[in-house]
């Protein structure tokens, strides 16, 4: 079993908007696909996971409507806009930068890059 995570600021933005871009989904269906996809190493509780979604939708990168699940419960229904559609483009291009480069230190021998 793979160790939790702590996230680093932001990046539980830039998940839900990946997620959020696959189609209309639920919160709780969010946390599910981040823990699955990630082997367990992504978990997001509640208390992160909603402040999160309302945070997004108040800011105009994601929209939601009341829908009925799978179970017969209504649940909000995530979608991104068009909006979130480029700050996920952005966030995720600029994620893609900050990794190369720590990888690129994390390779460093004592006597410089190898």
């Amino acid at each position: 079993m793979a160790a939790k995570s702590d996230l680093p600021q932001g990046t539980l933005d830039l998940l839900i908007l990946k997620v959020a871009a696959l189609g209309p989904v639920h919160g709780y269906a969010i946390a599910q696909r981040l823990q699955q996809v990630s082997r367990d190493v992504v978990q997001v509780p509640q208390g992160s996971l909603y402040p999160a979604l309302h945070r997004l939708e108040y800011r105009g990168l994601l929209a939601a409507d009341w829908k009925e699940t799978e179970t017969g419960r209504e649940a909000k229904f995530y979608r991104l806009t068009r909006k979130g559609k480029a700050q996920l483009e952005t966030e995720a291009a600029s994620w893609q930068r900050l990794t190369e480069a720590v990888g690129l230190i994390l390779k460093m021998s004592e006597g410089g890059v190898e």
